[in-house]
């Protein structure tokens, strides 16, 4: 079968074999006469005009209004967009509108589909919102002439909602995370409604599937709500959804399961009634469940409502092309009549497409929309769906706590993330409503749980967590987790994701779609800066050794680096009191990606806090107690960058002075990844003079590495000398072992680096090259006795990670 087989439009779903009590369940309500025949008609033309623009923009070049008949150089020499799922879109976007007007309340629309930007961009262009920003997108004939003409050509709107578009606060190219986002956008804004389409396509995904979950952790007295709109109109790009063969019965079983009220909306020939009726319904079911959760009455597990909304893709478009259905089919998801350019008929068809929406009536002669039209659109400017301030300049720095307060001493043994849990816990106490943590169930394991000591989770259906104002969301999703961050992050606020270093691989692209909405908008000169987006890795590759292979994977760090320089921070901070300065740092920084690498076990403080924040401003710092060049050029540079591997250099130092103390041996640690491309390259990156005065500029460069040594060869490639640098990392060698096992496998013990730094320096050393072959059998003879204690007792030798001493 080369595609979808159809029968008919807009086919319905066969019969379930559900009892039909099951429908007992659905929201049933009464839709005469909630529209007034004056609102009806308004809210008809806003969609006729708004689904006019939508498909104009598709196709048109020129003739925007279609005031003549339309010739082939009127169209587009490139046909892009998505027309499918426009009108639904649009019809939604206009009975919010009238729901804003009529009650005041404020409100974020969140576009699941963001490939319907089409809909998205007629309907600002007619509230206004697109002028403000854009003057050249005034709302008269020359603005619609210019929105018709660049939509999705160089230098205009993309295809898809993006940062570009007022009102947005979700990239929409990348299905599924709408709803997550939604639910974050609402966390600690009791006001706020965010309405949020899933599309049937997106609803198929995971994270979707999980985020319905969402409304379990917002508390009505403290936060706002999201109304979530199924859009079912029954097509992928070439097939049949899921959620578009299910009848009313499974829909209903599925939502009621969920814990929602489905109210579906499906009266096609009343639809913008039985909309009207549904959506005033669902505004009242929140306002009842905040009410009562306000008044200090919650109700328990409340049942939130969830709209399911029937509607044939792309309706009003083309019903049929060669034969074949287009409006209510997978035909019409894309561009309806692809040959328009070309093929007479289908210019023709086009044609009286448009024509079909009365464009003279709409617009009159001069392109401003009618009286009616307006007559939808909220009066007050601040309330337009476009001009949201949640949307785009919403925020507000954190009071952050001076971090010195929480240093640990030097010399102790300290684990950074239980001493930055300290840190994270005064941040919650003076921040209770624009600091959240979420985290994938892992907050204690992680060492991370002296939040919880005047917080709490905020679990709405667990009685030891509801209604108690936590701060920290767990639930056992990273993608819901990536979701409600983003939301909570672009409405203005700042937030936390912890994790195991392992599993942030989960939310890779999530956060690579962020960073591309944080680009985009970086670049909007109307919009304000944002807080960073905070990721901590921790339960590393280092020491996951009881938890096996699956556990081990430091990959993340790679997908951070491939973001823009101007997006991407990555730190690798060697001990607490820097991990205290970073996260400090970070929490106060806008506008950025920023991964902090660090280890939950007791590890050494090397650095005072007087140190700590000057090795933390630099990036990078040469560890003189460790060394033995001072005053004279080293031999070799050994360079940590990581928790655990910077122990094992420090160890190999402690190794190489007592067994050959003829080698001048360097110790850097660097805790800011990104010193160490190019000049240039990235905003951090050190001068080639820096540099040098850190690693010399013609001395061999060991790295011990906490990523993968490809990603450190990409960072460094256009540094000079490249060749005198050998870099040691993770290799994916991994099982359920001890901890210098781990090290050893993956050839980043003390053993494995002392023995580089003999090799490379014999060249260079004659005192170290007549000693270099015994010093080296010597080495390796120790790391052989120590895999074989291991492997015959289960541990590793007494002493192993006892602190290095220099005598």
């Amino acid at each position: 079968m080369p595609g979808q087989l159809l029968f008919q439009p807009n086919p319905p779903p066969d019969p379930s074999q559900l009892p039909d009590a099951i429908l007992d369940f659905r929201v049933q309500l009464n839709t005469q006469g909630v529209l007034s025949s004056e609102e009806l008609h308004a809210i008809k033309q806003f969609r006729n005009a708004a689904d006019y623009i939508a498909a104009a923009m598709i196709f048109l070049k020129d003739n925007a209004l279609v005031e003549r008949d339309i010739t082939a150089d009127d169209i587009k020499p490139r046909l892009l967009g998505h027309w499918g799922t426009c009108p639904g879109l649009v019809l939604v976007y206009a009975h919010l509108n009238r729901l804003i007007r009529k009650t005041g309340i404020d409100a974020l629309y969140v576009v699941g589909p963001g490939h319907g930007a089409p809909a998205i961009l007629s309907c600002l262009w007619l509230e206004n919102s697109l002028g403000n920003f854009y003057p050249k997108f005034s709302r008269d004939k020359a603005g619609l002439s210019a929105l018709v003409k660049s939509f999705s050509s160089p230098g205009g709107f993309p295809s898809h909602v993006n940062a570009e578009t007022p009102g947005s606060i979700h990239e929409g190219g990348e299905l599924g995370y709408a709803l997550g986002v939604s639910f974050g956008a609402v966390m600690d804004k009791p006001d706020l409604v965010c309405v949020c389409v899933v599309g049937d396509g997106e609803a198929e995904t995971g994270p979707t599937a999980t985020a319905w979950h969402g409304y379990k952790y917002i508390d009505p007295a403290e936060s706002g709500a999201v109304l979530p709109i199924v859009h079912v109109n029954g097509f992928k790009i070439s097939e049949r959804t899921i959620y578009g063969t299910m009848d009313d019965k499974e829909i209903t079983a599925l939502f009621t399961g969920y814990g929602y009220q489905a109210r579906i909306v499906e009266d096609l020939d009343h639809i913008d009634e039985d909309l009207a009726a549904s959506m005033e319904w669902a505004l009242g079911e929140i306002k009842k469940i905040q009410t009562a959760a306000r008044s200090g009455k919650p109700i328990v597990k409340p049942r939130w409502p969830v709209l399911i909304l029937r509607t044939p893709k792309g309706w009003s478009g083309p019903k049929e092309l060669h034969g074949e259905y287009i409006e209510g089919s997978f035909r019409a998801h894309q561009v309806p009549l692809p040959e328009a350019k070309t093929d007479d008929n289908e210019r023709k068809m086009l044609q009286q497409w448009l024509r079909a929406y009365n464009p003279k009536e709409l617009f009159g002669d001069n392109g401003v929309p009618n009286d009616a039209i307006l007559s939808v659109i909220p009066e007050e400017e601040s309330k337009r769906l476009g001009m949201r301030e949640e949307a785009y300049k919403a925020y507000t720095p954190l009071d952050v706590p001076e971090w010195r307060k929480f240093a640990v001493e030097k010399g102790t043994d300290q684990s950074c993330m239980k001493i930055t849990g300290e840190l994270l816990d005064a941040v919650v106490q003076q921040n209770p409503k624009a600091f959240r943590i979420f985290s994938p169930d892992e907050l204690v394991s992680n060492k991370l749980d002296a939040v919880l000591r005047h917080s709490g989770r905020n679990f709405q259906w667990d009685i030891a967590s509801r209604a108690n104002g936590g701060r920290v969301i767990e639930i056992l999703s990273e993608h819901t987790c990536q979701g409600m961050l983003q939301g909570y992050t672009l409405t203005g606020r700042t937030g936390l994701f912890p994790s195991y270093e392992a599993f942030l691989g989960i939310v890779h692209t999530m956060m690579v779609q962020y960073a591309k909405f944080v680009k985009t908008a970086h670049e909007v000169p109307w919009r304000q800066p944002m807080g960073s987006l905070n990721y901590v890795e921790t339960s590393t590759w280092t020491r996951q050794e009881h938890n096996g292979f699956s556990h081990q994977n430091p990959s993340f760090i790679g997908a951070v680096l491939n973001l823009k320089p101007t997006s991407a921070r990555v730190y690798l901070p060697p001990d607490a009191n820097c991990f205290l300065s970073t996260m400090a740092h970070c929490l106060r920084a806008k506008n950025y990606v920023n991964l902090m690498v660090g280890s939950k076990q007791p590890t050494p403080v090397w650095l005072s806090p007087e140190e700590a924040d000057k090795h933390c401003i630099a990036g990078a710092s040469i560890w003189k107690f460790a060394s033995t060049d001072e005053g004279m050029t080293p031999d070799v540079v050994l360079v940590g960058i990581g928790v655990e591997v910077t122990f094992e250099v420090i160890a190999a130092a402690a190794l190489l002075r007592k067994t050959i103390p003829a080698l001048r041996v360097r110790v850097v640690n660097v805790t800011d990844l990104m010193i160490l491309g190019p000049f240039g390259s990235h905003p951090h990156a050190l001068s080639d003079s820096d540099f040098d005065s850190l690693f010399t500029h013609n001395k061999p460069v060991i790295f011990n590495y906490h990523g993968y040594p490809v990603e450190l060869k990409g960072l460094l490639f256009g540094r000079p000398n490249l060749d005198r640098m050998t870099i040691h990392g993770y290799i994916e060698e991994g099982t359920t072992t001890s901890p210098f096992m781990m090290m050893l496998m993956n050839e980043t013990s003390r053993y494995h680096i002392a023995v580089e730094a003999v090799r490379s320096a014999a060249l260079l050393n004659p005192r170290v090259e007549i000693d270099a072959h015994k010093t080296i059998s010597s080495i390796k003879h120790l790391a052989q006795k120590d895999k074989d204690y291991i492997h015959a007792h289960g541990a590793d030798p007494a002493g192993t990670f006892d602190r290095p001493t220099f005598e």
